[in-house]
């Protein structure tokens, strides 16, 4: 009697990688998904900002808004800009238009620094640069006296 015994156990089918791993595999790649796409936009929105930042409007309303002491005397000191710049810049060639609501925030308040300007032959010339401080009534104007030639009245109706 050469017969064999059965075996004691009964061999599993073999598995694949994909049936070992799946659990952990699946949420790990839509995590990592969603934080590149998050990553992307973060980026991109980085990009934008920087530039916006880095424009001659943006720069030079900053400067005044900073040196202006009605300013200073509303807001405080130091003045610093918000991270949501709205708006847009926009250049081709010599030619330019700008129009920026940059939000401004100081130890004593908060308000809006609002640009809109036009380039010409590569120089800036603003349509309007005030501050509008939360809870003031005035807008604060920003423009040199000779840039006032123009009343600062926009389409918006901010003075």
């Amino acid at each position: 009697m050469n017969a064999q015994p059965p075996p004691l156990h009964s061999a599993a089918p073999t598995r694949n990688w994909w049936e070992r791993n799946w659990k952990w595999f699946l949420p790990t790649l839509i995590v990592t998904g969603l934080l590149c796409f998050a990553g992307f936009f973060l980026l991109l929105f980085g990009m934008i900002n920087g530039m916006l930042r880095s424009s001659e409007p943006y720069q030079t309303a900053m400067q005044r808004a900073q040196a202006q002491p009605e300013v200073v005397a509303a807001l405080g000191e130091p003045i610093n800009a918000g991270y949501f710049v709205q708006g847009n810049i926009g250049t081709q060639g010599s030619r330019g238009s700008a129009d920026l609501a940059i939000p401004l925030s100081g130890p004593r308040g908060e308000g809006t620094l609002y640009v809109v300007g036009e380039q010409t032959v590569g120089k800036w010339h603003y349509e309007l640069m005030v501050v509008r401080v939360d809870g003031q009534d005035h807008a604060i104007e920003l423009r040199l006296p000779h840039e006032r030639i123009a009343p600062a009245l926009s389409k918006d109706g901010i003075e």
